[in-house]
């Protein structure tokens, strides 16, 4: 029987050709974002800009034609959609229509009015409080699972006189530090996980530090440099939006009313 089938051919008309894909509809997206448990981070989404364009309205804050034509000129300049056959190409692959596209637009241009309207005045008081929050350093790291690796490449790092680069290239599996012989830019301290921030909070530049264990595995950092705080542009946009996130998740969280 088995010898029978595989040596049986299929005629063409029984031949089992695929279906083509069908452009999907709205209720499929949504659909597919429900049964990908995707909804709910979605919604966030929504709820949030929903809340921005209903205190902008309350607020008064609005977006000029002046302002809106400006910002969709430098989009376009950024994503390289020069001409008319271009961005309506793009939109169609987005799959949305020109008042998609501008709404957008104008949705990320009132939050940034937003921003400055709840907190541009509280920027410098909120960096004297927490100006150690906004240091940054330059790092690179080799990430390992395994104990032993760890150890053997602290040991090659302080015994041997190493390249960090290259046991980053030979043994990290981080996927950007192994890229990047072991370099993996240069960030706020804050935003790096608390473990490695404790364990570099005293370490000199060029030095590099005994495994640190965390849910990752063990990293072996080096730091490369310490940039001073200093309240720059990109600062002050962190904070900005720092302080803006806290306010939207309070919004999206009242306190319960305890009366």
């Amino acid at each position: 029987m088995i010898e029978t089938l595989s040596t049986t051919e299929l005629k063409p008309e029984q031949e089992f050709a695929l279906p083509k894909t069908a452009p999907a509809t709205n209720e499929d997206i949504i659909a597919y974002l429900r049964r990908s448990y995707k909804l709910a981070e979605i919604a966030v989404l929504a709820e949030s800009d929903a809340l921005i364009l209903e205190v902008c309205d309350r607020l008064g804050i609005s977006i000029s034609d002046e302002e809106l034509q400006a910002a969709g000129d430098a989009f376009r300049l950024e994503y390289k959609l020069i001409g008319a056959s271009e961005t309506l190409a793009w939109l169609q692959k987005q799959r949305i229509t020109v008042e998609d596209w501008s709404g957008g637009i104008r949705v990320e241009l009132l939050t940034k009015k937003l921003k400055e309207y709840l907190f541009g005045d509280a920027v410098d008081a909120h960096y004297i409080s927490n100006r150690n929050d906004y240091k940054r350093v330059a790092l690179s790291q080799i990430l390992v699972s395994d104990l032993l690796d760890a150890l053997k490449v602290a040991h090659a790092l302080r015994e041997e006189n190493a390249s960090f680069c290259a046991l980053a290239l030979e043994y990290s599996k981080g996927k950007q530090s192994k890229k990047n012989g072991g370099f993996v830019g240069i960030c706020f301290i804050t935003k790096l996980m608390p473990e490695i921030a404790q364990a570099i909070s005293q370490a000199k530049e060029g030095e590099a530090i005994e495994p640190v264990q965390t849910k990752l595995g063990y990293h072996i950092v080096r730091v490369e440099k310490w940039f001073p705080a200093e309240l720059n542009e990109s600062v002050r946009e962190e904070i900005l939006d720092s302080l803006f996130q806290g306010w939207l998740q309070a919004s999206s969280n009242p306190e319960p009313n305890l009366k």
